[in-house]
């Protein structure tokens, strides 16, 4: 990403959109596969959706921490951030949480992990993928890793409840969470300068 020239607003708006079609076409397709376990279910329920909502709110404050005092971790978030979030109006920021909150939830803990094993195996094997999927340049590797860690919570929330609301609400309050927080510090004075 950092040799990577800026993108317009619409360009990543176009980006994203496509590749959650691509996820979902991925998961769907998947499931017509001899590998398939099947399809966790999606069931609504207030306590899980509460306890998603307070998963975000613990991922975002560890992501805060590890923002702190990890110095290759800030980087590598800051070069991330900026590069998706800097061309970004606040209205687009319904779409960060939205598009990546629901598809690759579909993909990886819905589909995913049941054909891997609703067990630990599983969700390891997803939380992997997870991250290599976050994963940009080898200086971006603290950034992938808390992306696996936060794919472990994730799948590991799904195995619990055995529905997706949990990782679903947790994944994409954290990216909301995450890019208004974001968007509020670069507006703020830096006193790093």
């Amino acid at each position: 990403m950092d040799d990577l020239p800026a993108l317009s607003r619409t360009q990543i708006l176009v980006a994203m959109a496509l590749t959650a079609i691509l996820w979902l076409i991925l998961a769907r397709i998947w499931l017509y596969t001899p590998f398939a376990g099947g399809l966790l279910p999606l069931e609504w329920n207030g306590w899980a959706f509460s306890i998603g909502l307070g998963l975000c709110c613990g991922i975002t404050g560890l992501s805060g921490l590890l923002y702190v005092v990890w110095p290759s971790y800030r980087q590598a978030s800051d070069t991330y951030l900026t590069f998706v979030l800097t061309p970004l109006a606040w209205p687009d920021l319904l779409w960060i949480g939205l598009l990546p909150g629901l598809s690759e939830e579909l993909l990886f803990r819905g589909v995913l992990l049941p054909s891997l094993g609703l067990n630990w195996a599983g969700i390891i094997g997803t939380s992997i993928c997870f991250g290599i999927l976050h994963a940009g340049t080898r200086q971006h590797w603290p950034y992938a890793l808390w992306a696996t860690i936060v794919g472990g919570l994730f799948a590991y929330s799904a195995v619990a409840t055995h529905n997706l609301l949990l990782p679903i609400v947790a994944h994409t309050c954290t990216n909301w969470l995450a890019a208004i927080l974001w968007k509020i510090q670069q507006r703020l004075p830096n006193p790093r300068q």
